[in-house]
């Protein structure tokens, strides 16, 4: 193994392995220092979706402040891990601060179901579990491709260029795209090549995202991760590579 791919490997296993290890069986320092780092990750996911609500990037701001101060305080440390999906504490939690930012707004002890729905619809959020989900999808999409990028550092692969320039020019054929990314690396690539490093980061992309679905839900199961990809419609994008990794509850299909 070339020093490169074992850089990323070793990154790779530390940014995800250790941090869910020490989130369960560190000492409590480890567990709340781990599961802190586990909320801030995703916090980006938080702050779009507050955005979306609000409609105000000032108040969205200061609820995102709001939010974060409260974890870092430890308001979030009863999380446990067991007993649902990351993703829905964190949306349970968001859902909680909006209603007291509403509730503050209107001058009222509390919201009644009615003023609550009303409160919704006033902001044109028809689905909180809809546009949470979405919020959360584009953050763990966004965090792939910083992973694919720290990927091509590391390995002087080029997958993410590759990945990039078919998004951004998709009627290029083959010939034409092995040239642009020839010009953009240093190096030639012929068409095949160009073929089977873009079949290679598609395959590294999924894994990474993969990665990123597993890290929120703590150990989970196959069937697990293909329920929560399948919320995401990421489940037939990454069924190939969801083939391909072991999981330990024995499920090997």
């Amino acid at each position: 193994m070339k020093s490169g791919d074992a850089k990323a490997k070793l990154t790779e296993l530390m940014t995800q392995t250790t941090l869910l290890y020490k989130a369960r069986n560190g000492t409590p320092e480890e567990m709340n220092q781990a599961n802190q780092l586990l909320m801030l990750r995703y916090s980006g996911a938080v702050h779009r979706y507050l955005l979306k609500v609000v409609g105000d990037p000032e108040v969205a701001r200061d609820l995102n402040q709001e939010f974060s101060l409260k974890f870092l305080d430890g308001k979030f440390r009863q999380f446990d891990r067991s007993r649902g999906r990351f993703r829905d504490y964190l949306k349970r939690a968001v859902h909680n601060l909006m209603m007291d930012h509403f509730r503050k707004k209107k001058g009222v002890a509390h919201l009644d179901t009615d003023m609550e729905a009303a409160i919704v619809g006033d902001v044109g959020l028809k689905d909180f579990d809809e546009q949470f989900l979405l919020s959360w999808r584009q953050d763990l999409m966004a965090r792939a491709w910083q992973a694919l990028k720290d990927h091509e550092q590391n390995t002087g692969q080029p997958y993410w260029q590759v990945m990039r320039l078919r998004l951004a020019r998709p009627q290029l054929r083959s010939p034409d795209l092995a040239k642009e990314l020839s010009e953009r690396i240093g190096r030639p690539v012929t068409a095949g090549s160009l073929r089977q490093i873009l079949h290679r980061a598609r395959d590294k992309f999924t894994e990474f995202l993969i990665s990123e679905v597993r890290v929120t839900l703590g150990d989970p199961s196959r069937d697990q991760v293909e329920e929560e990809l399948g919320d995401l419609k990421l489940l037939e994008f990454c069924k190939p590579s969801l083939a391909r990794i072991k999981f330990d509850d024995g499920d090997d299909r």
